[in-house]
């Protein structure tokens, strides 16, 4: 058996936690990943305190208390460090085989190699780099997992929109034809909102109170979606509209079908890509809210009671997804995909 692969994780913030709380509720840390060091900014105490308790997902499922200069969950110790340079952490000393870069501060293949430098071998990247160059490699489950390889150093896990859309939109490519797609994001508050006016270094909207407003932004969705599924290059277009709630976001898709289809036909095609999904997408007729998706781990729902569908191809799709919780599972289930080709010539 493969021995378990030493991660640490550099930045622990929404996502950072969730992928420790979703490892531990899992039962995978131990046996297969072992979290040996987080890098985080916080002192031990912020650090210690905000693993325990989460507004959003509730209270860690286990003991938490700080150790010294780490972390201990339940009999587990984890060394904390608090550099904001990657130059600045022994990850060699620690025999890291892989760290998940989920501060969001490094989108460039220059600022990703300084952790490969300072003696990480994989760096797996919380969220799309500026461009398809800076890493070698985009991941969404589901879609092209089978082309990750061990030779890869630096693989980005893309987002929690294009998880949440790719999957799908390649699904019904293949079934349909998409002569066009515009999609509308509805996303929960984040942290680069104010909870009260105050100053944003690029978008004005963004001063704005995030709990006050229904707030348009800008997004690279469409461009991720192309990059990942060069047959609809030119054909989607996005838009993004932050909602004053903390947690679990929806997208509204609007589709131009290239062969015909019905409501019914249409939602009996997602629900079969939905069974067939591996886990990765629900599919429910359910009379939903936001909420009933908060803490789940799949990367989309479909809501198959607002599909509907008109007599010249225009279709129009709802999915509900947790931009949190199900993120940080497809970053553990990214992991699981990677590692094992490691060792592969």
């Amino acid at each position: 058996m493969k021995p378990a692969v030493r991660i640490a994780i550099n930045g622990y913030g929404r996502i950072g936690r969730c992928v420790l709380r979703a490892l531990h509720e899992r039962t995978l840390d131990g046996e297969h990943f072992q979290v040996v060091l987080i890098n985080e900014p916080a002192d031990l105490d912020t650090v210690t305190y905000l693993t325990r308790f989460d507004s959003t997902h509730g209270p860690f499922p286990g003991q938490v208390e700080s150790h010294r200069c780490g972390l201990r969950i339940n009999d587990q110790l984890i060394t904390v460090t608090h550099s904001k340079n990657p130059e600045h952490v022994p990850w060699a000393d620690h025999a890291i085989d892989m760290v998940l870069e989920c501060s969001g501060a490094f989108n460039t293949r220059t600022e990703l190699q300084r952790f490969v430098q300072a003696g990480c071998p994989r760096v797996l990247v919380s969220q799309p780099c500026k461009s398809a160059a800076d890493v070698d490699f985009t991941l969404v489950c589901g879609v092209n997992d089978h082309e990750l390889s061990g030779r890869h150093v630096l693989v980005s896990n893309a987002s929690c929109t294009t998880n949440a859309t790719v999957p799908l939109l390649a699904h019904l490519h293949e079934h349909y034809g998409l002569s066009a797609v515009f999609l509308t994001t509805l996303h929960s508050v984040m942290n680069d909102q104010p909870m009260i006016d105050g100053y944003h270094h690029a978008d004005l909207r963004r001063t704005r109170s995030a709990m006050q407003s229904i707030i348009p932004v800008s997004t690279g969705l469409a461009q991720g979606i192309e990059r990942l599924l060069p047959a609809l290059a030119g054909r989607v277009q996005a838009k993004a509209i932050r909602v004053p709630i903390l947690n679990v976001s929806a997208i509204d898709i609007m589709l131009r079908l290239e062969r015909s289809a019905d409501t019914n036909a249409l939602n009996a095609c997602m629900k079969a890509f939905a069974a067939s999904s591996g886990g990765l997408v629900a599919w429910s007729n359910q009379p939903h809210a936001s909420i009933d998706f908060n803490h789940d781990p799949h990367s989309a729902i479909i809501d198959a009671s607002q599909t509907c569908v008109d007599s010249n191809g225009l279709a129009n799709v709802f999915v509900w997804f947790d931009n949190e919780w199900g993120f940080a599972n497809r970053m553990i289930d990214a992991v699981q995909a990677w590692w094992p080709r490691c060792a592969q010539p």
